[in-house]
């Protein structure tokens, strides 16, 4: 039987983990993509060099090459500019949008029947570009944000709460951003609807609006902590999730 060849443009904090996070879960072969030269060849002997350790069989491949795309079932996209502390994600448009120019042409060249996740900021807008771009069906191409932003909701609720995360079903809809709408009413634990744990006392609604306002801020929370870069375990685990 033929196994899946994923392919990963971008191999940085988020790339090398989607790379590593593949190979656990044996998914299949990855190619590595970056126009910088050695970067996804290094990351790419590392991560193979640790399967007898971790006990996966994935081939791994670094690469300056749009050919060696070729074939792949599907590509995550991270590649361009991560935000610094006091950027939003829009700040980013301009830069990243001259990326995906190019990565949307590779795309469309070598594999333009693969699934492709895009990771790249501002989400939304790369997206579309992408679309734009590698000239692929609009159901061909995901933006990376409600399993993220779910996640990060459902996390913070579980802390409040004191339960595990297993136990709390919440989702987020809408853009990658401010504009973000996480379902409050809709949300349960071991389920039993958010706003009865309010009624029964088990947290209250400031408590409840604080966590939908840090969940709409929780990438900028970790970029102002991190200092030189942006989110990239919870980031990579969700696009692997999605893919």
């Amino acid at each position: 039987m033929a196994r899946s060849k994923i392919g990963l443009i971008g191999a940085g904090q988020i790339g090398g983990t989607l790379a590593h996070l593949v190979g656990l879960k044996e998914l299949g072969d990855v190619v590595m993509f970056d126009i910088a030269e050695g970067l996804p060849q290094g990351k790419a002997l590392d991560i193979a060099e640790s399967s007898p350790v971790d006990g996966f069989d994935a081939h791994y491949k670094g690469t300056q090459s749009y050919a060696d795309l070729q074939g792949c079932d599907v590509v995550i996209v991270t590649a361009g500019v991560p935000r610094k502390p006091g950027m939003s994600r829009d700040d980013l448009l301009g830069i990243n949008l001259k990326v995906m120019e190019a990565v949307g042409a590779g795309i469309r060249q070598y594999c333009p029947k693969a699934f492709v996740v895009c990771i790249t900021n501002p989400l939304d807008a790369m997206v579309w570009a992408l679309q734009k771009f590698s000239g692929l069906s609009a159901k061909k191409i995901v933006g990376m944000a409600g399993v993220l932003d779910s996640s990060r909701f459902r996390y913070f609720l579980a802390e409040e709460l004191g339960v595990s995360v297993e136990d709390v079903s919440a989702f987020v809809l809408g853009g990658h951003g401010d504009d973000m709408v996480p379902l409050v009413r809709y949300s349960t634990v071991a389920g039993i609807p958010l706003p009865d744990l309010v009624k029964m006392g088990w947290t209250t609604q400031s408590k409840v609006d604080a966590i939908v306002e840090r969940t709409r801020k929780g990438g900028g929370e970790i970029v102002n902590l991190l200092k030189t870069g942006s989110a990239f375990y919870a980031p990579a685990a969700s696009a692997v999730a999605m893919a």
